[in-house]
């Protein structure tokens, strides 16, 4: 499901900026995440977009900015200051515990006890009960794992990842972040978390996607928001734009106006654009795409129309191109 202007987010962001000494990680960057959505988060290596999500989640503190959770603002201290207000993290490393057992990864750190004086006062946990929630969670996510009891490190890359997802979809009542979820796996394991993600989005949490893989954004995303240089620089629709334009404005070889996503200088209308994309011999002209080019010497940058669409277009980086990569 696409959101939609008149909708209010649940998860807001305006003028973040962190600074290390001299280095600006995050540089007065927005975010909008909005109910049942996959919103993807790319950006090239050192675009800020990881310092941005560590905000989001509590783990690193903006230095300016305020941050909105359902329209009231929020100062998370820490990751755990996040997850009790609901917002769930899966990172890269996943965060699991081999040694231990699928149902006790699920309740790791929020372990819950027997009824009675055996909970009380000798502590007893409710293995039992935690058993069978963390069934029950799984088989809402329709992940494929017979017994509680199995350790995960006997499970493959995709289950592991399962597990990680099942304890944040479990335990998240706002949204869930997952940090590069099949960055580690093979095809199939990647479309059966890709698969995942979409049941924990048809489940009623948005989910925030960090991903490299165009691919798969392209595939699951609802929306992908675009960042560079420590800020959002837009937010489209992936079913309105092209990989290779996505690519171009992440690299900074295509120029877009996230105020004005209309105007001229962003290319033709979307109708126009899906027309360019299906027909290949429409790809030319001046108003396929805007290129920025380097400042002369003077100091000043020039935008100048690209002559024609290709992927090896002479005012783009060859590499920008999904063909090439």
């Amino acid at each position: 499901m696409s959101a939609t202007q008149d909708q209010k987010p649940i998860l807001q962001a305006r003028g973040l900026v962190k600074r290390y000494g001299h280095v600006t990680a995050i540089d007065g960057a927005d975010f909008d995440l909005y109910h049942g959505e996959i919103l993807a988060v790319i950006g090239d290596n050192g675009a800020g977009k990881s310092s941005l999500i560590k905000a989001l989640a509590g783990a690193v503190i903006p230095d300016e900015g305020e941050i909105l959770l359902d329209g009231q603002k929020v100062n998370f201290k820490s990751p755990i200051e996040a997850r009790k207000a609901g917002i769930e993290t899966v990172y890269q490393d996943l965060a699991v515990a081999p040694a231990l057992d699928i149902a006790t990864n699920l309740f790791l750190g929020r372990e819950q006890r027997r009824g009675g004086p055996l909970g009380s006062v000798l502590r007893m946990l409710d293995k039992g009960g935690m058993k069978d929630q963390a069934a029950q969670h799984m088989r809402d996510l329709q992940i494929g794992i017979r017994s509680m009891s199995q350790a995960v490190e006997t499970l493959s890359g995709g289950q592991r990842q399962g597990v990680a997802v099942a304890r944040s979809a479990a335990w998240a009542r706002k949204l869930v972040i997952m940090d590069e979820p099949t960055a580690a796996l093979g095809v199939k394991e990647s479309n059966q978390v890709l698969e995942l993600i979409r049941r924990v989005r048809d489940n009623g949490l948005p989910v925030i996607l960090i991903s490299h893989n165009m691919p798969h954004v392209f595939e699951i995303a609802d929306r992908i928001h675009i960042h560079r240089l420590g800020r959002r620089v837009a937010v489209v629709d992936p079913k309105d734009h092209s990989m290779h334009e996505v690519v171009g404005i992440m690299t900074g070889a295509v120029v877009h106006d996230i105020e004005h996503p209309d105007d001229e200088t962003n290319g033709a209308a979307p109708a126009a654009q899906a027309e360019r994309r299906a027909d290949p011999e429409s790809r030319t002209g001046p108003e396929s795409v805007i290129v920025s080019r380097p400042p002369t010497a003077g100091g000043h940058s020039e935008r100048l129309p690209c002559p024609k669409w290709s992927d090896t277009c002479c005012s783009s980086p060859a590499w920008a191109s999904p063909s090439s990569w």
